[in-house]
């Protein structure tokens, strides 16, 4: 009797070890919870991932949104929209993760219809319209949603139905961009995403020219349209300046111009000055030309007349309106 007792403890024993090491994920050869395929892991019972349920991949097998680092499932919600700068596309809409909202050139926005259906839903999974918040600044009527055959309702973005991409496996990837040419980002009022074009550069103004002012006539200023001006208490021979220190702060001298590069000023006298100060400055007609930091745009004219010793200069490096 004695001997089948200790047999039966014995084995009591042995199982509640089993129990004990299978739990704390110490037997490693036999798989875990019952799995088949075995664990390396060890997790515990509380923690085991759970079980793939058909659709959880829908964002592709290669391991795009809705696998680890993405969304949780292929019918996640967007949440709080925003609006991220790419530096090829310009504005695009970015779900609460980060991740990229397509549209597809297949669908239409007036009225809204979505055709990404079957394996194409696979690879561009519909962003739900519930729990959808516009993006600050946006125009939240802009916002709206569309029926899908199977009777979801999918996000649309002016009119036009919203997509996240498989292959997109971090916030700010934009590897659905352009695909099949069918497929493009993204802008804030549903559009495709697309930098503005840069505007064309204004034609380049020569380094001094002439302007006609309504009040003053015919001046001359310089490349970025400044009027330039001379400074009565100037000489032009010998070639001196009496603008120095503050003065040449508040009346910056213009910097030396290449021949070539003017248009319907007078040649002669047209000489760099070296300044003692060590600044080299332009003249004209051997006269110290200046622009006025009080100018704050081309075409101002505010160093008109300062100390009734500063004036415009005419194209024929003459003082304009100044007393005779």
């Amino acid at each position: 009797m004695s001997t089948w007792r200790s047999a039966t403890l014995a084995a009591a024993a042995a199982a509640v070890l089993a129990l004990t090491a299978t739990g704390c994920g110490q037997d490693k050869g036999s798989g875990y919870a019952g799995s088949g395929s075995g664990s390396g892991n060890g997790q515990p019972v509380g923690n085991a991932s759970t079980a793939q349920q058909p659709g959880d991949n829908a964002y592709g097998s290669s391991g795009g949104y809705g696998q680890a680092g993405g969304a949780e499932s292929a019918a996640k919600q967007a949440g709080q929209l925003t609006v991220s700068d790419s530096k090829e596309l310009g504005k695009i809409v970015t779900d609460s993760a980060g991740f990229t909202l397509y549209r597809f050139d297949k669908d239409t926005a007036s009225p809204p219809k979505a055709t990404c259906e079957g394996d194409c839903a696979k690879a561009w999974p519909a962003v739900p319209a519930d729990g959808v918040t516009a993006a600050a600044g946006t125009d939240a009527s802009k916002l709206g949603s569309v029926t899908r055959a199977d009777g979801t309702k999918q996000l649309t973005i002016g009119g036009w139905p919203m997509y996240r991409y498989a292959k997109d496996t971090s916030p700010g990837d934009l590897n659905g961009q352009n695909v099949g040419g069918t497929w493009h980002a993204s802008a804030p009022d549903g559009k495709k995403a697309s930098a503005q074009a840069p505007a064309a550069p204004a034609t380049a103004m020569p380094g001094l020219s002439v302007r006609k002012d309504a009040k003053l006539g015919d001046v001359i200023v310089d490349a970025r349209g400044m009027t330039v001006y001379r400074f009565k208490k100037d000489s032009a021979w010998p070639m001196k300046s009496a603008c120095t220190g503050a003065c040449l702060q508040k009346w910056p001298a213009v910097a030396p111009v290449d021949k070539n590069d003017t248009q319907g000023i007078a040649l002669k006298g047209f000489v760099t000055f070296n300044r003692p100060d060590g600044v080299k400055q332009q003249s004209i007609t051997c006269w110290p030309v200046y622009t006025f930091s009080g100018d704050t745009k081309p075409g101002d004219t505010n160093g008109q007349g300062v100390g009734g010793t500063w004036y415009a200069v005419s194209p024929q490096g003459k003082l304009v309106g100044a007393p005779k």
